[in-house]
């Protein structure tokens, strides 16, 4: 693992434990040595991540769209900072960049990065782990929306346990460096290939 994607919000939310969560998380990315994906932002969770990782002298790279630049006010002092034009060219660029992908609590948005990665996990874009650093407990409703999904048929065991959940980042950490994808099957005509 040399550089791992976060998805958060760009608020702070409602409890001081989201704030704690997003520094422990950018203490042990800079102690590991692990450079921040993150989505360029100086404010809420995000700039709180952000200023942790270099502040305890590690890396951090920003993605940003042009149209939220002066919106979320891009963080002035990245490693490096890449200003794209759309959202899609955002989640493209930190996928590219990055060997996994933690989701800190936020709103949509945040939802809405993880779920595309966790899909193309799914179908075999990408084999990286995703996983959830669940601070109070936040992201428990939709664990057991995975799991309604699993009784209900919707989504395989297999890709249930795709999704990585503690509420520590170094356990989360570690477990994406022992993470083994599940098999995928991709069909191009008539072939029928599994990616192991």
């Amino acid at each position: 693992m040399k550089r791992l994607a976060v998805y958060c919000g760009s608020s702070l939310g409602g409890s001081d434990a989201y704030k704690t969560g997003a520094i422990e998380l950018g203490k042990e990315l800079a102690r590991r040595e692990i450079t921040l994906v993150y989505g360029g932002s100086s404010i809420g969770l995000m700039g709180i991540l952000a200023d942790t990782v270099l502040d305890h002298g590690g890396q951090a790279i920003g993605v940003i769209p042009r149209v939220l630049e002066e919106k979320e006010i891009s963080h002035p002092n990245l490693t490096e900072l890449y200003v794209v034009e759309s959202m899609h060219e955002r989640k493209a660029k930190m996928a590219e960049l990055s060997d996994g992908f933690i989701v800190l609590p936020g709103g949509a948005g945040t939802l809405e990065e993880f779920f595309e990665v966790f899909t193309w996990g799914q179908i075999g874009i990408h084999q990286k782990p995703c996983g959830l650093l669940n601070i109070e407990k936040y992201y428990n409703p939709l664990l057991h929306l995975f799991d309604h999904m699993v009784e209900q048929k919707f989504l395989q065991e297999k890709f249930r346990s795709m999704v990585l959940v503690d509420d520590s980042p170094s356990r989360l950490i570690n477990q994406f460096s022992v993470y083994t994808p599940p098999a995928v099957k991709t069909y191009h005509g008539e072939k029928k290939i599994i990616l192991e």
